[in-house]
């Protein structure tokens, strides 16, 4: 007998996932547990990729194109557990809110995307492919392989990224950035001998500001912006001169931006600070880069960059969001905006050209805090809501 495709059995089926951890590359058990509930809810075609992607269909009654409702498996580090007004992974319903590390961002929404295809089962105008990806928190690894590989087609994409029940339509991109300083290690009792890689920090961190500064800003996006977030030092010991520093920035990029751009314009800013190294130093600015390997086993080395995207908010897909979804507490279609923070809509969008939309409960001022939590009443109604989404973008692209 299959599970009745309710919010009460989607809200359980989101404490359930809370309670288990899932750090990028460490989605497994949670992914299995996604597989679990496709199958009792009767979608079709589950699977789980190479790279660990958990993948149904609910098929439709109608050739419309099909729409791919997205969220990710992965969690950030959910940090000192004492610093928790409820338990970071006890998915407890407490005043109202669902409580816990990934209640907002992204297993509360997940639950939700889920069980409103398995309501529509037979009825959407097009097939209602579920599609929960990993590594969204690291770069999007997952939905990008996931679109690569052919293997689902979509018409449109519905993110379940925290919208406030808002329909949000574009953001920016994140490049994650190096400048790698070099010099020659001593000890720090002769100096002399040695070439400090820190002697050029400050320079370089100015280059920083300065490009910071001056910033281009899209009218509907916002301002790009850039920050110094990390300095990594090597020797490590403190009675060593180091050779190595390296400055990691964080740069929340507009669509169109690559890595070429960004290496240059960060080049340009570091060089009007220092117009020539010292004899003994050097640096070179760099996209970051990270060794991923998914729980599944598939190893690939990835520059952090996730992309931005913009949809036109004239677009008919997005205007018959707007319309379906509406206001939670007066009349009139939903408000389209941004979003402030980067989701895998880079990739369908940005990158594969689907039109993307986002929509889901939840405030994003909670993502990534030890506050996280979930209005389970928003919650409810976004869940009645998602249907008439569904349905209304299908039917826009038909």
């Amino acid at each position: 007998m299959l599970k009745e495709a309710s919010f009460d059995n989607a809200l359980r089926f989101a404490s359930d996932l809370i309670r288990i951890p899932g750090l990028p590359g460490h989605e497994g058990d949670v992914a299995e547990r996604v597989r679990q509930e496709y199958e009792a809810l009767g979608l079709r075609d589950v699977r789980i990729d190479e790279v660990g992607n958990v993948i149904g269909v609910a098929p439709g009654r109608g050739e419309a194109p099909p729409a791919l409702l997205n969220c990710h498996l992965d969690v950030v580090a959910e940090g000192d557990h004492d610093e928790w007004e409820v338990p970071p992974f006890s998915g407890e319903v407490r005043d109202g809110y669902l409580h816990g590390r990934g209640a907002m961002d992204i297993k509360g929404p997940l639950a939700l995307q889920t069980y409103a295809a398995a309501s529509m089962m037979g009825e959407a105008p097009g097939d209602v492919i579920v599609a929960h990806t990993v590594f969204e928190e690291r770069g999007g690894l997952g939905m990008k392989r996931l679109l690569e590989s052919g293997s689902v087609e979509p018409g449109v994409v519905v993110i379940g990224e925290a919208t406030h029940g808002d329909v949000c339509i574009g953001h920016r991109g994140r490049a994650e950035m190096e400048v790698a300083i070099a010099g020659s290690a001593g000890h720090a009792s002769v100096p002399d001998r040695a070439r400090n890689a820190l002697d050029l920090l400050g320079d370089v961190l100015a280059g920083i500001r300065d490009l910071a500064s001056d910033q281009e800003s899209d009218p509907v996006l916002g301002r790009s912006s850039l920050v110094a977030t990390m300095i990594d030092v090597l020797p490590e010991s403190r009675n060593v001169i180091p050779d190595s520093a390296v400055v990691t920035i964080d740069w929340r990029i507009l669509p169109g931006d690559d890595d070429a751009s960004l290496i240059a314009r960060v080049e340009e800013a570091i060089a009007r600070r220092v117009p020539m190294a010292p004899d003994g130093l050097s640096y070179v600015v760099r996209m970051a880069v990270e060794r991923q390997r998914t729980y599944t086993g598939i190893v690939a080395e990835r520059n952090l960059l996730t992309p931005g995207f913009l949809m036109d908010p004239d677009h008919p897909m997005v205007v018959a969001a707007a319309q379906a979804v509406g206001r939670r507490h007066d009349d009139g279609p939903a408000t389209i905006r941004p979003w402030q923070f980067a989701t895998d809509g880079g990739w369908s969008c940005g990158v594969f050209g689907i039109p993307t939309v986002g929509f889901a409960p939840g405030e994003e001022r909670y993502a990534h805090t030890n506050r996280e939590r979930l209005d389970v009443e928003e919650a409810r109604w976004g869940f009645a809501r998602y249907p008439h989404l569904i349905a209304s973008v299908q039917q826009a692209l038909a």
